[in-house]
């Protein structure tokens, strides 16, 4: 069952926990669905990256929570699930749209836990070659838990293992897998049924993209299921076919850059045409792919 929640205009952001393009965004049309995974696991979706929620009797785990905004309608679609207390929650990496809700479930109880380099790019924030600004996050929104490689949760009857994949789609990702429920929490290493957003400004890597979703490929059999960072519930089938696709792009890109084609000429080739009807409909279309794939493969 796929319940959703939304609710009027008029809600209490926090301003220091999301960013200015996001305090320009209008969420009051934004509904929360949620979707059972397994008994006592379920995703939600909204705007922004897909929440992971584990209920049960020690209380509830959250990972991600999307936009600060969205926080009460968050809230709401959790306590419609269970009457228990937020105990934890887990980031998946940095960015706004997994992070933005950091507050709002900190002044509400939850531990915030994540891996050590989360703390430290809230904390730093980052101005991107662009000239897009991240402000530092407030302190009560930093992780108060952080850890180097793995950490591990015995909660609600469930075995929560976390581990740190080496940069990938940045240099502090977690993937969270629930081993006894067969169900895994990618955070952004998979965005099922689009090309990927790898952030190489925030430590990512091309390379290290696909080695983590190779990682969780070998965790993973035929009746896991799978929620993505961004699209709908996947299983190893879905993540096989994106990371098949991933290894296209390097070998299509690769190719350019031993012919000495500069980033302008493999843009204008547009290697990823063919591609880009599948892949190219979310938030990073086919050129965008192709400059990101480019910048990182030719740095090597």
């Amino acid at each position: 069952m796929i319940r959703a929640i939304s609710a009027a205009g008029g809600l209490i952001a926090l301003a220091a926990a999301f960013s200015p393009a996001c305090a320009q965004r209008d969420f009051s049309s934004v509904e929360i669905t949620t979707q059972e995974v397994v008994p006592g696991i379920y995703m939600l979706e909204g705007a922004g990256g897909n929440i992971g929620l584990s209920t049960g009797p020690d209380g509830s785990i959250v990972i991600d929570d999307q936009f600060a905004p969205l926080a009460p309608k968050i809230a709401a679609a959790i306590k419609a699930e269970t009457d228990r207390p937020l105990a934890f929650l887990l980031n998946t990496h940095w960015h706004g749209d997994h992070t933005g809700g950091n507050e709002a479930m900190a002044a509400a109880g939850a531990k915030i836990v994540a891996q050590d380099n989360v703390r430290k790019r809230l904390k730093e924030g980052l101005t991107r070659a662009s000239g897009s600004v991240t402000d530092p996050a407030a302190p009560s929104a930093l992780p108060v838990i952080t850890f180097s490689d793995a950490v591990s949760f015995y909660w609600n009857g469930h075995d929560i293992r976390v581990f740190h994949p080496a940069p990938a789609h940045t240099d502090g990702d977690a993937i969270v897998v629930f081993e006894d429920a067969n169900v895994i929490h990618t955070g952004d290493v998979f965005f099922n049924g689009a090309f990927p957003f790898i952030d190489l400004e925030s430590g990512g890597d091309f390379n290290g993209y696909i080695a983590a979703q190779e990682a969780i490929l070998a965790l993973s059999d035929d009746k896991t299921k799978i929620i993505p960072g961004h699209g709908a519930l996947g299983t190893k089938a879905d993540l096989a076919a994106a990371n098949d696709m991933l290894k296209e792009v390097k070998k299509r890109i690769e190719a350019l850059i031993d012919k000495g084609l500069d980033e302008d000429a493999v843009i204008k080739a547009d290697p990823l045409k063919d591609l880009n009807a599948k892949w190219g409909q979310g938030y990073i279309n086919g050129e965008s792919m192709t400059k990101i794939a480019y910048r990182a493969l030719a740095a090597k």
